[in-house]
């Protein structure tokens, strides 16, 4: 990770510097080693001083803090707490999305997918919900049409009287009803 340090009304001693490096490789390694940059300004005034971090990590994620203490080392603890923070909720994001783009990946999409249905789009997740569960009555075709009429929903499953195979019966967008029969 590359490091710029700056000090105002401060010389940058060897010092500074080890306990700077010390507090950014902790946090560096929180991080899994995804750190590009930081920027460290370390100020004085008067009695008062002030740590002011600027780390920038991978996928132009850029996490700031401020610390200001009677020394630097507080100070520099006080940043690098804010900066711990932030770097916990990045690296949480970056899991949850390994975890999801596992389960997600467009060859299991297009698996989870019966063929001439249309494939859907790359954000969005194909999921099976169920409703409700329906008892498979025996009924005639027009028994059905009738249930199909009366339903809120726009299909019935039921058992055929006279083939005792399970059909569905289905009301079409041009409003007639079109009825699904298992190949013998």
């Amino acid at each position: 990770m590359r490091l710029e340090l700056t000090g105002r009304h401060v010389p940058i001693n060897d010092g500074i510097r080890a306990l700077v490096d010390e507090k950014l490789a902790k946090l560096d390694r929180k991080l899994n080693r995804a750190g590009v940059s930081a920027q460290v300004v370390l100020t004085r005034d008067k009695y008062r001083l002030t740590a002011e971090i600027t780390l920038h990590a991978r996928g132009e994620k850029f996490l700031h803090g401020v610390g200001t203490a009677r020394d630097w080392e507080q100070a520099l603890l006080e940043a690098t707490a804010k900066l711990d923070q932030q770097a916990a909720k990045v690296k949480g994001k970056w899991q949850e999305r390994k975890r999801r783009g596992a389960v997600e990946s467009p060859r299991a999409v297009a698996a989870a997918v019966p063929s001439g249905a249309p494939a859907p789009s790359e954000e969005s997740e194909v999921r099976v919900i169920r409703a409700r569960r329906y008892a498979v009555k025996p009924m005639s075709i027009e028994e059905a049409a009738l249930e199909v009429g009366d339903s809120p929903d726009a299909f019935i499953v039921f058992r055929n009287a006279t083939s005792e195979t399970i059909n569905v019966l289905f009301r079409r967008k041009d409003g007639h009803l079109g009825l699904i029969e298992p190949e013998a």
